[in-house]
């Protein structure tokens, strides 16, 4: 994200109107635009008001990583309706080197975590899109069966462009393909999405103790799957 102007807030108002394509908001009266200067007209009521409450929420100054939920519809509208292929083989791209296929080879204890907490989302990969992933130990990433990027790539295609831009956000923060598809299906929540993204990490520290930079890591980590999966819900119809 970077370093952001700091914005004071220019509006007093939030509202939300009914359009042929959807809800729009409005800051005073006039339609918000996204960054590219789009209106922000979002698919469904509920997301809408998410939105709109993190507009209304803003004290004397905007701070835009306060905003997860605008900064997704921005995303979609910006990026990914534009660009829709160059976007999904971006977020595709993350199944050829999938987290939950990187196993450690030892200890095993740790093996037998991931196996347990791991295992079950790519059997519900397997049995949901027909991608059967394989997994392995070491550093390099596991050469994946054809079928199953296919299928996952297939998986992504289906997608529409709101829920395909909560998938983008969800695979940057785990690495993983599969725990973001489970996220947007609504398999598994962000709570538990950032508990299994961050498992080797937790090992680490019951051992070794807590580092205070991966703490501030992992908090951005948990913040983008739980948005990721609230975006995703709001946004169906």
């Amino acid at each position: 994200m970077g370093h952001m102007r700091t914005l004071k807030r220019f509006y007093t108002g939030v509202s939300i109107r009914p359009k042929p394509a959807g809800f729009e908001i409005a800051l005073d009266g006039r339609p918000m635009r996204t960054p590219l200067g789009l209106a922000l007209v979002l698919p469904t009521e509920a997301l809408a008001a998410a939105v709109a409450a993190e507009w209304e929420a803003q004290k004397a100054e905007i701070v835009p990583a306060a905003m997860p939920l605008t900064q997704i519809a921005s995303t979609a509208l910006d990026r990914v309706s534009p660009n829709r292929e160059y976007f999904r083989a971006a977020v595709a791209a993350y199944g050829r080197s999938d987290l939950l296929c990187q196993r450690a080879a030892a200890p095993a204890d740790l093996v037998r975590r991931q196996e347990d907490q791991w295992g079950p989302l790519l059997g519900w990969a397997a049995a949901r899109f027909g991608a059967r992933l394989a997994v392995g130990a070491g550093v390099m990433p596991i050469a994946q069966p054809i079928e199953a990027v296919v299928a996952l790539e297939a998986a992504l295609a289906g997608l529409d462009d709101w829920t395909l831009a909560a998938a983008g956000v969800a695979t940057a923060a785990s690495e993983s393909l599969v725990l973001a598809l489970a996220v947007v299906d609504g398999r598994i929540g962000g709570e538990e999405a950032f508990a299994l993204a961050v498992l080797d990490e937790v090992w680490q520290n019951e051992r070794w103790g807590e580092d205070r930079e991966a703490v501030a890591r992992r908090n951005a980590i948990a913040a983008d799957l739980a948005a990721a999966a609230r975006f995703a819900r709001l946004s169906r119809r």
